[in-house]
């Protein structure tokens, strides 16, 4: 299954296929055509398909090198920078090159800022491995790497050439991880897909979703797909698919991004801003407790104990949707259905983050 991200310049390939990993210098040969590739990954994941990617490419003649890094969001931190960018002179990669991100969100989001600033801007290609970079954070051209005081502070738009998903290295994820990027399908089902929120509801096992995971994963895609043609540079209707994430980025940052992976924390904030959206007559009664179902039944958290709002909200100052004081969160009127409500800041202090079960 083969998407396109079609735009008015970068246009791009998304392949959706069983095994893809292992055919991925086969597939990359088709958009590049030099030489020289370096892979960028982490430890745990090259552990797993490090060697696959490698022989892959070999097998297609190319020249590979890799830089491995620590696994964990705190790998993001500008700090990675300097390192890389020094890994890539030592490897003597020019500006007709390739750079590819094989791993999660982190990865990818770290990999492709590299890719956007080294030289000027190398091209790369996407290989995500966790279910939350293959939904969501390999498309659509949002690089970034995080500053101490907040999660992506510092990004650029910069596309891949080629983004390659392969759904059978979902079984090699830990199930925390697994979980963690269903908390980003059912974002999708909530803002956009009624009837794909209501098919995960009905899957009775992992193992049931996880024989029409290939379709899922498309679904979603092809829904980021659409906002990103429409709006690419995120100043519109683009802004939906941030649904729960002000409140998310604000929880993994105050716990360090120790306590709660990207996909718990936006689950928790899917959760609250739905309530907060049901107080003010925004969102139909009843739609909070199936946000609540749908995440207890996915094993991902939905409240926060013993947290204040007013501790939150020096980070969310920081939110890239935080313009001149005026705040743009995401609130579903009912499953399927967003829009974007403009704001203050003010409005969290009516949030209550002291609910207990």
């Amino acid at each position: 299954m083969n998407l396109k991200v079609n735009l008015t310049n970068n246009s791009y390939e998304i392949i959706i296929e069983k095994g893809s990993i292992a055919q991925s210098g086969e597939q990359i040969k088709k958009v590049f055509k030099g030489e020289k590739i370096v892979v960028i990954t982490d430890k745990n994941v090259h552990e797993y398909y490090g060697n696959t990617v490698r022989n892959s490419l070999e097998k297609e003649g190319f020249s590979v090198g890799q830089i491995i890094l620590e696994p964990g969001e705190k790998t993001k931190g500008f700090e990675s920078l300097i390192y890389i960018y020094n890994s890539l002179a030592d490897l003597n990669l020019t500006r007709s090159d390739l750079i590819v991100a094989l791993g999660g969100g982190v990865i990818g989001d770290l990999a492709g800022f590299v890719a956007s600033t080294y030289l000027r801007g190398i091209d790369f290609v996407q290989i995500p491995t966790s279910l939350l970079a293959q939904v969501d954070s390999s498309v659509g051209g949002k690089v970034a790497v995080d500053l101490d005081k907040g999660k992506n502070l510092v990004g650029s738009f910069y596309h891949p050439k080629q983004v390659i998903i392969d759904p059978e290295v979902l079984t090699t994820l830990p199930e925390r991880f697994f979980f963690d990027g269903l908390a980003e399908v059912i974002k999708y089902g909530a803002i956009s897909d009624s009837d794909l929120f209501d098919e995960l509801i009905s899957f009775n096992s992992k193992e049931e979703l996880m024989n029409e995971i290939a379709n899922v994963i498309y679904r979603c895609v092809d829904i980021k797909r659409q906002f990103v043609e429409k709006d690419e540079k995120d100043k519109g209707d683009r802004m939906l698919l941030n649904f729960g994430h002000t409140l998310g980025h604000a929880i993994e940052k105050y716990y360090n991004y120790e306590a709660y992976t990207h996909g718990e924390a936006v689950a928790i904030g899917m959760y609250y801003i739905t309530k907060f959206g049901e107080s003010k007559d925004l969102t139909k009664i009843g739609t909070n407790k199936k946000i609540k179902d749908i995440l207890i039944k996915y094993n991902l958290p939905w409240k926060v104990n013993n947290l204040k709002i007013k501790e939150l909200v020096d980070t969310i100052k920081l939110d890239k949707k935080n313009l001149n004081g005026s705040l743009n969160i995401i609130l579903i009127s009912e499953i399927g259905k967003s829009e974007i409500y403009k704001t203050t800041l003010d409005i969290f202090e009516d949030l209550d983050l002291e609910e207990r079960e």
